[in-house]
């Protein structure tokens, strides 16, 4: 048996998401340290809990669960463009993108209906949103932005970097009202 036939395929997690969420932010797939610690983001060395405590108090010393209320209460939601594939490692170029399963947005834009934005978590989210997911999606397509990864492997900016192109995750979308 081959490296590649050895790899398991491997699985995401349930949104952390409530009704009335605003916006959607999607990963491509947890790495292994997420996996194993069954949370988003949980590689002490990724930015993304950091950055979601400077903009909205779910600092990475707030458990999980605090965290993920926090979110929820300010109308995020999280997921991952897939529910599974094949991957030796953590990196998203590792990725067998022919063992590829998108997560089911038509339903879940569906139970979701104030989602008004999505925003990627690199790009490899956003490739991967663009090619799986857009082509099946009937009706209103959301606002689609990408932002820098906040993965640990993508060290080219900075926090502060980061930080000031994710603020606009609190900006209200073109054309709205609230």
């Amino acid at each position: 048996m081959d490296k590649e036939q050895s790899v398991r395929q491997i699985y995401s997690f349930p949104p952390i998401s409530a009704a009335d969420a605003r916006l959607l932010i999607l990963g491509s797939m947890p790495g292994k340290v997420s996996l194993a610690a069954a949370e988003y983001y949980a590689h002490p060395r990724n930015l993304f809990w950091p950055i979601l405590g400077e903009l909205v108090g779910a600092a990475p010393a707030l458990d999980y669960a605090e965290r993920s209320r926090i979110l929820k209460a300010h109308g995020i939601a999280l997921w991952d463009v897939l529910e599974s594939c094949r991957r030796d490692g953590s990196l998203d170029t590792n990725i067998d993108k022919s063992s590829m399963v998108a997560n089911d947005f038509a339903g879940f834009f569906s139970a979701h209906p104030h989602i008004g934005r999505v925003f990627f978590n690199g790009v490899t989210a956003e490739q991967t949103f663009r090619k799986q997911v857009l082509p099946v999606l009937d009706g209103n397509i959301p606002v689609l932005q990408r932002l820098p990864s906040t993965s640990p492997a993508h060290a080219a900016l900075s926090f502060a970097e980061k930080l000031q192109s994710w603020r606009s995750i609190l900006e209200p979308p073109p054309n709205c009202d609230f």
